[in-house]
């Protein structure tokens, strides 16, 4: 089988090929590797290899499936590589949070979802480009550079999962992990064309967590149902967490083509705090809503300010809470930091430990108000993920540092994550779906909201829009 071929499979279908002994793990890996050295140098994606380890690892998955006397002893995932976002530690592997200011160390633990991935069967290949320390909407930095969109190499895969989103949208692998604390899954996905999950408030379980829990790990895909079935392999409850989401009724993957019944879909096609909204991203919002309208679904159009009613002081206080995020590391020279890094952290040791409270406490009750619109008013929010197409390659970077020290966020930034950031500090799960394209052939994203711990109906909606609006197939003219 021909590599192209071969790397835009889903996850999913190359996990079951090798459990079937159809495919090699390390036929597989090898086919990976020999894409990454064919397109890397043209995306930035991947800024770190383990080749040599992973390849070990791939050998020993091999032996694992020639042996096994049945599919169902192997782990399901078995010899299917993943690269690691370099936000995530990986004990032995480099850590540099995209930075310059970060020591050249290694972790000396990893994050609970590395050790889920191990334990399902990957085979963790290598390191994905952020932006420094991931509080941007784009994947570049002073460190490792700019990461391209396979679409549009003129344009940002989006961030700060975005070195991630096009490792998996330009074939080099079928999945990618990431991590969403303002829309940094669900904001590349939308740019790639790929499907991009946020998971509720204490689904996955995390060392600590992050952002009062804002941040959430997750992975990047081509398809729902491998989306879902990797949320079954990563998912808690975890005994040792502060907080965990309830259990699931039953596995994820067993949502996928379950009715979702007869929902009220509250659709949003414009933006917030009086933003321009592109026309393309309306259109996929449109889009959707019609298609979810001729699956029976009752489809009401509302005007984002009633829907995302926050006041100024909600951003104050989520800005207060994320940007503290960066009193936490260890090591770091933060002299060589860049511009937007270091007025950020200036922000952060500026807020004293009530304003910190005080802070938490507003997105609380605002986060309340929120979220008591699902159930009653509606079951499920229709948005476009982003109300911009996807930005010029170094462009959001290049605005970040010249407005370093303003006390606001660069308006590229805001625009991409404006519709995505609200529904991480609620905690709701929500995901992006690569419906639309541009005229220009660029993937344009919509955003599925459901109400708190309600990833399953999630996951139904999203599959019958799956099927309604097909995007399985499509890959970039690289």
């Amino acid at each position: 089988m021909a590599d192209e071929g071969l790397l835009f499979q889903s996850a999913l279908s190359l996990a079951r090929a090798i459990r079937a002994r159809e495919l090699s793990p390390v036929e597989l890996l090898e086919a990976s590797l020999r894409r990454v050295d064919e397109v890397n140098d043209k995306l930035n994606a991947v800024i770190w290899r383990n080749d040599e380890e992973a390849l070990e690892v791939a050998r020993r998955a091999e032996n694992e499936v020639l042996s096994a006397e049945s599919p169902d002893d192997l782990p399901p995932f078995c010899g299917v590589p993943i690269p690691i976002k370099d936000l995530t530690p990986v004990e032995g592997w480099p850590l540099t949070y995209g930075s310059g200011a970060v020591p050249d160390k290694l972790a000396g633990e990893s994050e609970l979802i590395v050790e889920a991935l191990r334990r399902a069967g990957f085979v963790l290949t290598g390191l994905t480009n952020v932006p420094e320390f991931g509080p941007l909407t784009v994947s570049e930095n002073l460190r490792h550079g700019v990461t391209r969109n396979p679409w549009d190499f003129e344009r940002t895969p989006g961030g700060s999962s975005g070195g991630a989103a096009a490792a998996v949208a330009a074939g080099m692998f079928s999945v990618a992990q990431g991590n969403d604390g303002g829309g940094s899954i669900r904001v590349p996905a939308s740019c790639c064309g790929l499907v991009g999950l946020k998971v509720s408030r204490g689904r996955i379980p995390t060392l600590y967590m992050s952002w009062e829990g804002a941040t959430v790990p997750g992975v990047l895909t081509a398809d729902v149902a491998s989306t879902a079935a990797l949320l079954d392999v990563t998912s808690g409850p975890d005994p040792n967490q502060w907080y965990n989401a309830p259990a699931p009724e039953r596995p994820f993957s067993h949502e996928l083509g379950a009715p979702p019944g007869r929902l009220r879909v509250a659709l949003v096609e414009d933006a917030p705090f009086g933003l321009p909204m592109a026309e393309t991203c309306a259109a996929a919002a449109k889009e959707a809503g019609e298609a979810l309208e001729a699956l029976g679904h009752v489809v009401q159009t509302l005007p984002a300010a009633e829907v995302i009613d926050v006041p100024d002081e909600f951003i104050t206080a989520f800005l207060n809470v994320s940007n503290t995020g960066l009193a936490d590391y260890e090591g770091v020279d933060w002299g060589k930091a860049e511009p937007h890094t270091q007025a950020n952290r200036s922000v952060a040791m500026a807020v004293d430990s009530l304003t910190y409270v005080s802070s938490v406490h507003l997105l609380q009750r605002y986060s309340r108000k929120l979220v008591s619109r699902w159930g009653n008013d509606w079951d499920i929010l229709l948005t476009p993920t982003m109300t911009i197409e996807p930005p010029r390659a170094g462009d959001v970077l290049r605005a970040v540092h010249g407005s370093a020290g303003s006390g606001a966020p660069a308006l590229e930034v805001f625009q991409m994550a404006v519709l995505a950031s609200a529904f991480n500090v609620t905690g709701q799960p929500a995901i992006s779906l690569p419906t639309h394209m541009s005229l220009g052939r660029v993937p344009i994203g919509v955003q599925l909201v459901t109400g708190p711990w309600q990833e399953a109906l999630l996951l139904r909606a999203a599959a019958q829009l799956e099927e309604a609006l097909p995007w399985v197939g499509r890959r970039p003219p690289l």
